[in-house]
């Protein structure tokens, strides 16, 4: 009997032969050759911001963190020391006392400088002469370093030698000792910081109010709404966006702040402006605290984080529109 016989035999011989593995290819192939052209080119660029975040954002985030479990007075190696900086921290009332005091400044800080973007903004959505002028004029103070802007709001609210106090003097007022005094010395450091920032915040209303059609406000006006009902019912709405930018940034930095009270009160007088990031500076660079003030900022972080979630939170709830 000739050919094969049993359960191979009616099978095609073509179907019986295993497939060949593919050769890999030692070239790469048009879409990975071009991706790496255009990451060779985009490299250049990305470099040196990716090397300033690693360098001075992410490295000394890590660092905090690993002296936060440590003691280290700049002078010895720094020692493990597991909780305890977290422990003293919890024990000590001058750290809940500084968070308190930032509180505080958040408070006087926050809702004067929204309402004063807000206003400026309403002022400068409109037709006015020399419009270009006065945006400049409230933008500047921003413009300026918080130092130097500390240190002439600091002349000016010098209570023996003041000009503010030698203007009131001469229309017959004694004014007070501002930075001397523990119940003026934090809501005058708020308002400088009003001043400065308001025009900048400005900026951000006022982009989104140009945004909403005017055809919006002729038709509320035309069914009998006032100004205050505008406002009130098409322009807020309509802001919340730009709204929750401008808090989020803005409680983020009044719960950062340190270089206007370094420079106007130094945390006084008393503890009256200690506010939290000036208690780690004391206790890093003047006590040699290293390990505590690392826990501090990291206290301090987790803070600014519960806030930033729960106005996310917030403002996720509201309802929102978008004018298509």
């Amino acid at each position: 009997m000739s050919g094969v016989e049993g359960p191979l035999a009616a099978v095609p011989r073509t179907a019986a032969r295993l497939p060949r593995p593919r050769r890999r290819t030692r070239f790469l192939t048009a879409g990975r050759r071009r991706a790496l052209r255009r990451l060779a080119i985009a490299a250049p660029f990305v470099l040196p911001s990716l090397a300033g975040v690693t360098l001075f954002l992410l490295v000394p985030v890590v660092i905090v963190l690993l002296l936060s479990f440590a003691e280290w007075n700049f002078l010895q190696p720094p020692r493990w020391v597991g909780l305890a900086n977290f422990v003293t921290m919890t024990t000590q009332h001058h750290v809940l006392q500084s968070l308190l005091t930032t509180g505080y400044y958040v408070l006087w800080n926050i809702p004067i400088q929204t309402a004063m973007a807000l206003g400026m903004a309403v002022l400068l959505n409109r037709r006015l002469p020399a419009l270009g002028f006065f945006r400049a004029l409230y933008v500047m103070p921003f413009m300026s370093t918080p130092v130097a802007m500390a240190v002439v709001w600091g002349w000016m609210l010098n209570g023996q030698s003041g000009l503010v106090n030698h203007l009131l003097l001469g229309a017959g007022i004694v004014g007070p000792n501002w930075l001397g005094d523990t119940r003026t010395a934090l809501p005058v450091v708020a308002m400088v910081s009003n001043w400065q920032y308001a025009g900048y915040n400005m900026l951000f209303f006022l982009a989104g109010m140009q945004t909403i059609p005017a055809s919006l406000y002729e038709a509320a006006a035309i069914d009998g709404a006032s100004a205050l009902q505008r406002f009130v019912r098409i322009t807020l709405p309509l802001l919340n966006h730009t709204l929750l930018f401008v808090l989020v940034t803005d409680v983020i930095g009044s719960f950062q702040i340190f270089d206007t009270v370094k420079v106007m009160t130094q945390g006084g007088p008393g503890s009256a402006t200690d506010v939290i990031n000036y208690q780690i500076y004391s206790t890093g660079f003047m006590n040699f605290d290293v390990g505590s003030a690392s826990a501090m900022s990291l206290l301090l972080f987790a803070v600014i984080l519960v806030v930033t979630v729960a106005q996310f939170r917030f403002f996720r709830s509201r309802a929102t529109y978008e004018v298509l």
